[in-house]
């Protein structure tokens, strides 16, 4: 059987972008208050909050269609590191009951982002011809 790095491509650039969009839509839903509330209480600006929608919802969407695959996914790892850094980082070092890393979740949305970012969204994407695609 023949390779099909594209298809491979666009299958993780639909799950990545697809799982973390629903994040994103429940913090539209939702509001993004408690996160505001996190970054308060560590002394960061409450609007900063407001970058999440980025990361959970334009950056996905971006990967989903596959446009500017390459800086949606930057920031989409970017978004992760963040996320690890100001909710997850007692949890780097810790397996769950069950023998799994306590943020597995969060580590394959980093690294599927970083795969997307050097690799790009391969030949089944809306735009593939930049060197940001």
């Amino acid at each position: 059987m023949k390779k099909n790095i594209s298809l491979g491509l666009l299958i993780l650039r639909l799950v990545t972008g697809i799982l973390m969009l629903l994040h994103g839509i429940n913090k539209i839903t939702h509001g993004v208050g408690g996160i505001g509330e996190m970054l308060t209480e560590k002394g960061i600006p409450e609007f900063i909050a407001y970058g999440v929608l980025i990361g959970e919802v334009v950056a996905p969407a971006l990967l989903i269609v596959g446009y500017r695959t390459r800086i949606a996914a930057l920031v989409f790892a970017f978004n992760c590191l963040i996320a690890l850094l100001l909710v997850h980082l007692d949890d780097v070092f810790t397996l769950t009951k069950h023998g799994g890393w306590a943020s597995e979740l969060l580590g394959l949305y980093f690294f599927g982002s970083l795969v997307l970012f050097f690799t790009g969204g391969g030949e089944y994407a809306v735009s593939s011809k930049s060197n940001w695609d």
